[in-house]
């Protein structure tokens, strides 16, 4: 949560001449912000839409270079878990420092009512086991721009690809 999901991924979809979807904004779309979704329905209905969401733009994304951007929570379902196992899985990897500036300025976080960075900072250390066990890539995001990180992401995910494709000969 506020590592630069969105941000970096549009940059990387940018460079590539890729497609890019942001499954935050697919929900807030279809169902009206995330805030009033956990108000007025509560997590667990959130995180079914959430997962569904992924589903949806995962197979539409089938043998394509699409750029896809998960809330931080998605990785969380065992089903995504079980649909990103066929995708590149990158995990932009950062610190409670780097992120209290962007959570200070947006209060449109749900699961960060109250103390944000004590429950920021929570959150992130039951998901980081998950986020490194899935990812293909890690990306540290606490220093450079956004198009700084984005040519570094594209660099790693094309060393990857190159990686992969010797070891599959």
């Amino acid at each position: 949560m506020a590592v630069g999901k969105s941000a970096i991924g549009q940059q990387l979809a940018q460079q590539l001449g890729a497609p890019f979807v942001d499954t935050d904004a697919v929900i807030v779309a279809g169902h009206g912000s995330i805030a009033d979704i956990f108000a007025g329905r509560g997590e667990r209905v959130f995180r079914d839409i959430e997962a569904r969401t992924v589903a949806a733009a995962i197979e539409a994304a089938a043998g394509t270079a699409t750029v896809i951007s998960l809330g931080g929570g998605a990785v969380l379902d065992s089903g995504t878990q079980q649909l990103i196992r066929d995708c590149t899985v990158v995990y932009l990897e950062c610190d409670a420092d780097t992120v209290a500036a962007r959570i200070a300025r947006n209060s449109g976080r749900p699961l960060l009512a109250g103390d944000a960075m004590g429950r920021w900072t929570e959150m992130f250390a039951t998901r980081r086991p998950v986020y490194e066990r899935l990812a293909d890539i890690t990306l540290d995001v606490r220093h450079g721009s956004i198009p700084e990180l984005g040519g570094r992401l594209e660099a790693a995910l094309r060393s990857y690809a190159a990686a992969k494709q010797e070891v599959e000969q």
